[in-house]
């Protein structure tokens, strides 16, 4: 489409200098001739002596004019000729010049002459583009930064831990029975916690550089939702925490049951990790005209405004410093919004006095929309 119409305004200043320089060729002759009859008509009206020297002049100058109005014609022609050559030669300089700018494009627009202001804005439109691109390949670069900085200082915690109570079960062989178990067990938590970490990073390495595609398949959305939810009864239990459910019966919908399981797991467990003790997890599905809504609301210290923009970025995480203990890496939300999307939905995030919530809404004929 760009190529056709950088195209065709080329071709519109082509035409333009082509036309221009046919009138001109027109009315130099015209002038020309017109200039020759006009002084013929001009000399007839006078009475000529034979004897007169400018009457001498004339006589041979109307005898030599079809040759002097040749010379002249072809003189004029080659002026011309040479200025219109020169114009489009003048352009292309201008072009090339302009070319050279967008191979290491900067902030300054490209200008060119007033008759090239439809070529000055597609360059200059080539020029924000590669600014662009420019730009998105310094991100891709940073995020790929980012991605070894968080892969290293998160597997370091719990390897460190792994490799220090396997380190202590080693050198106290006389250790005892309920000693080596809780070393072991604390080994092992961390040894699947270093598991999760490896698996959420293979899988927002996979999404970004693979087309995800959906098995879908009709799932009834309140029995999962009561499921997941139900799996995660001791962790629950363990923080203080409980259920408010509230799920519209039978909301039946056509998706991929596992990636859409772990968007629901993504949200739970962050409101889990984020909620104050001894307070509800509220979790809601209600049944729309078009979609189905699901809700998660917790009590827990307010998202200020700044952060909560940012929530669903790659990497992001509210708070660094509790980012190894309550296990976000900064990728679950971000694999969320990429499911729900999929999914051709919606998820957004709000929070406000103490309160954070998260909609999920989920057509249910995604094809209608796509």
């Amino acid at each position: 489409m760009n190529e056709k119409k950088q195209h065709r305004q080329y071709s519109q200043l082509s035409r333009r200098i082509l036309t221009q320089y046919v009138l001109s060729v027109l009315g130099f002759v015209f002038g020309l001739l017109l200039t020759y009859f006009l002084v013929w008509f001009i000399c007839t009206r006078f009475t000529w002596q034979a004897d007169d020297p400018l009457y001498y002049i004339l006589k041979t100058l109307q005898n030599l004019s079809p040759v002097i109005l040749i010379i002249v014609v072809i003189l004029g022609l080659f002026f011309l000729t040479r200025y219109f050559l020169t114009k489009p030669l003048g352009y292309l300089d201008n072009i090339i010049n302009a070319a050279e700018r967008l191979s290491q494009p900067d902030e300054e627009p490209i200008q060119l002459p007033d008759t090239m202001r439809d070529v000055e804005n597609e360059l200059n439109l080539i020029r924000e583009q590669a600014l662009r691109s420019v730009a998105a390949a310094k991100e891709a670069e940073q995020r790929k930064n980012d991605l070894v900085v968080y892969l290293a200082h998160d597997l370091k915690t719990p390897l460190t831990s792994v490799i220090g109570y396997l380190t202590l079960l080693r050198d106290e062989p006389q250790i005892s029975t309920e000693l080596r178990s809780k070393y072991t067990g604390i080994a092992l938590t961390k040894a699947e916690r270093l598991e999760e970490l490896i698996n959420e990073f293979f899988d927002i390495t996979r999404f970004n550089l693979t087309s995800l595609t959906l098995d879908e398949e009709t799932v009834n959305l309140t029995r999962m939702l009561e499921q997941i939810t139900y799996e995660f009864n001791p962790v629950l239990a363990e923080k203080r925490l409980r259920w408010n459910n509230n799920f519209t019966p039978d909301i039946q919908i056509v998706c991929d049951p596992d990636k859409l399981q772990r968007v629901f797991d993504n949200l739970l467990r962050n409101a889990v990790n984020y909620s104050y003790p001894d307070t509800a997890i509220a979790v809601t599905l209600a049944r729309r005209s078009d979609a189905a809504v699901i809700r998660v609301t917790n009590r827990g210290k307010t998202i200020p405004p700044e952060k909560l923009s940012r929530i669903f970025e790659q990497f992001f995480r509210l708070d660094s410093a509790r980012a190894s203990a309550t296990g976000g890496s900064g990728l679950g939300l971000a694999i969320a919004k990429e499911i729900v999307e999929l999914h051709c939905g919606t998820i957004t995030a709000e929070s406000a006095d103490g309160s954070i919530a998260f909609t999920v809404t989920l057509p249910f004929d995604r094809h209608r929309i796509v």
